[in-house]
């Protein structure tokens, strides 16, 4: 029986069930082979454009709240600081990581964490330990289930949604404060009945996403996540 924890009153799974798991393993698993020319691809491109490292990582919070270290194509100059959340206008963004964050192609190598079982192919998004600490309260149960390679959130909720409409110039206050609320809202529902059907819809719509054939992605106000 899964593990559940209650989020705002309601049950949601904390743990991936034995026929998720079988998914992850075998679309995880062909999806990285199959992906593997791309991969090299990314790599070479990356390497003569920006230069080492081709891969970023970064510890991130895992089931049950258990570090691991997240690894994705490096999209970003090295610079020495900067705020946790990236928007799309982001000067740090090169013209390569650009593309790459667009289409989502640089999330290609957490394949193997959910291969590895570090993480799944639906679920919420793997959250940095430093702004995880920062959750309000009321939301930190999420970071309790296996975080997700796309998910509802994720699809709703990207670079576009990071963008303050109401003139703060603190990224990260607005993350926590208005999209926190509107993304955990979107993963609870799905963690509440993670069906494999509704896995299915979540992976059918985000293989449209990166060929350019759906996109999801909303754009957020105050007043909207008031209303959440």
């Amino acid at each position: 029986m899964a593990t559940t924890t209650r989020v705002h009153g309601r049950h949601s799974a904390t743990t991936v069930g034995p026929a998720r798991r079988v998914l992850d393993v075998t679309v995880g698993g062909s999806l990285l082979v199959l992906a593997t020319p791309l991969l090299l691809t990314v790599s070479i491109v990356l390497l003569l454009t920006s230069g080492r490292p081709v891969l970023f990582r970064q510890s991130r919070v895992g089931e049950n709240g258990r570090p691991f270290v997240l690894y994705k194509f490096r999209t970003m100059r090295m610079v020495a600081s900067g705020p946790e959340i990236t928007a799309a206008t982001d000067a740090r963004i090169t013209r390569a990581g650009s593309f790459l964050r667009r289409t989502a192609i640089d999330e290609l190598p957490q394949l193997w964490h959910v291969v590895r079982g570090q993480m799944t192919l639906v679920g919420p998004r793997p959250e940095s330990a430093a702004l995880a600490a920062r959750y309000p309260e009321q939301y930190r149960p999420v970071l309790l289930a296996r975080p997700g390679l796309t998910g509802p959130a994720q699809l709703q909720y990207r670079e576009r949604s990071a963008v303050p409409t109401d003139g703060r110039a603190d990224l990260e206050s607005w993350y926590l404060e208005v999209l926190v609320p509107l993304r955990v809202t979107a993963d609870r529902d799905y963690l509440d009945h993670p069906t494999i059907r509704r896995t299915l819809y979540y992976l059918l719509v985000t293989a449209l996403f990166v060929i350019g054939l759906a996109d999801l992605q909303q754009q957020v106000t105050a007043q909207t996540a008031s209303s959440a």
